[in-house]
């Protein structure tokens, strides 16, 4: 199932505020920590591509997968106006079966915790040792267990508008706390300001909410060690404020 089927063109509008370029620094800095001589990067989940972008520019080969066609197609109308090299391709992370190895898998903006069962993240774990050359570096971050029970998922309104559209978006959460589980119900209204027209798109995304020992038990079972979660805004350790964090694993 396509999650992003329709939300994809106005995921950009969304997230306009979003500082690509300073996460990217971020994802730079943590692979220049735990990792070494990495040129060759994959992004699992890549969406519309502005992280693959931005570390293009900081002299990283990148190569982007998601299973959204949707995503991949704005992702290269991103690339193409940046005039950027990087290869968008869609593919499923479950079950990738990569043509050559890379130094490092970065994995952002919570792309692992759309695997909600114990199979789909153990499959693209597995698919990431695959990809990966031994001692090749895994980045990747999720909904972080302590700081999602603490401070619980709420009803959120978001609006954004250009001189043509306005789009007010409503997520609306409901939590199953025997998968560690949260569907994030969302309602889009696209209303075209000119004629007045209003488009609703309806999604429902579901993000598991991970802890430390279970990801390093799965991440052992695929043929990683892992190295260090921290807090994803701070980078320092994680608390019950820690609403995401990321893990970084080593292949072994």
């Amino acid at each position: 199932m396509e999650v992003f089927k329709d939300y994809a063109y106005y995921y950009n509008a969304f997230y306009q505020d979003k500082d690509y370029k300073a996460e990217a620094t971020q994802v730079d800095v943590l692979l220049k920590k735990y990792g070494s001589n990495i040129h060759k990067i994959i992004n699992f989940g890549c969406g519309t591509g502005r992280h693959d972008i931005e570390l293009a520019k900081l002299g990283y080969q990148c190569t982007g997968i998601d299973i959204s066609a949707s995503m991949i197609d704005v992702a290269k109308q991103n690339a193409k106006g940046e005039n950027s090299s990087v290869d968008f391709s869609v593919a499923d992370i479950r079950f990738y079966q990569p043509e050559k190895q890379y130094d490092a898998i970065v994995s952002l903006f919570h792309v692992m915790s759309y695997q909600n069962g114990n199979q789909d993240i153990l499959a693209a774990f597995q698919a990431a040792r695959k990809t990966l050359r031994k001692k090749g570096v895994f980045l990747f971050d999720v909904w972080y267990g302590p700081g999602v029970l603490s401070d619980k998922p709420s009803i959120r309104v978001k609006q954004v508008e250009d001189k043509s559209t306005k789009i007010i978006r409503i997520a609306k959460p409901v939590i199953y706390e025997k998968k560690n589980v949260v569907d994030v119900n969302y309602e889009v209204l696209v209303m075209d300001k000119e004629t007045c027209r209003v488009q609703i798109i309806n999604e429902a995304h579901s993000m598991r909410y991970f802890f430390r020992p279970e990801l390093e038990f799965l991440l052992n079972e695929a043929g990683f060690e892992l190295m260090d979660n921290m807090d994803c805004r701070t980078l320092n350790d994680t608390d019950f404020y820690s609403w995401t964090s990321y893990f970084v694993a080593r292949a072994v």
